[in-house]
């Protein structure tokens, strides 16, 4: 099995699991003297065969990713870095809309309402952060379709 089957499958497993959950809140209570939507054993039994599962893969998936390398790097390493680049960016983007907003002065004695940072400079920072987490992820998928689950 590839690793992106595998991420695959982790990603399902944990969608399913999330559904098990609101199903079986809705049916933690019923009115007495009526059955449930669903058997809560069954869902329960569902639940733990779903665990079983999840916590294999992502076993198997963090000991792959630790012991692929790229160009010297483990995939952890990698997918460390890819998720900073994507929270400092998020961040970054979120500062460039509030810094390039427009502030409308209704008349000349109001005050006037500057950036505090060069917008054009930093906008061309992000853009070019923003190519090399594309360049990493695509290293990453990359890996992740040519790598085998351990």
């Amino acid at each position: 099995m590839k690793l992106a089957s595998a991420l695959s499958e982790r990603a399902n497993l944990q969608r399913r699991i999330a559904a098990l959950g609101e199903r079986l809140n809705n049916n933690a209570k019923t009115q007495e003297g009526e059955p449930p939507a669903e058997d809560p054993a069954l869902l329960l039994q569902e639940l733990d065969q779903n665990m079983v599962r999840l916590e294999e893969l992502i076993r198997r998936i963090n000991l792959t990713n630790s012991q692929t390398v790229s160009e010297g790097e483990t995939l952890t390493a990698l997918l460390a870095r890819r998720d900073a680049m994507e929270k400092r960016l998020s961040i970054l983007r979120s500062f460039l809309t509030e810094a390039s907003s427009k502030i409308d002065r209704y008349s000349r004695t109001e005050i006037k309402i500057v950036s505090t940072v060069d917008v054009a400079a930093l906008q061309k920072d992000v853009d070019l952060q923003s190519k090399q987490l594309r360049e990493l992820d695509e290293r990453i998928q990359a890996l992740n379709w040519t790598t085998e689950l351990l």
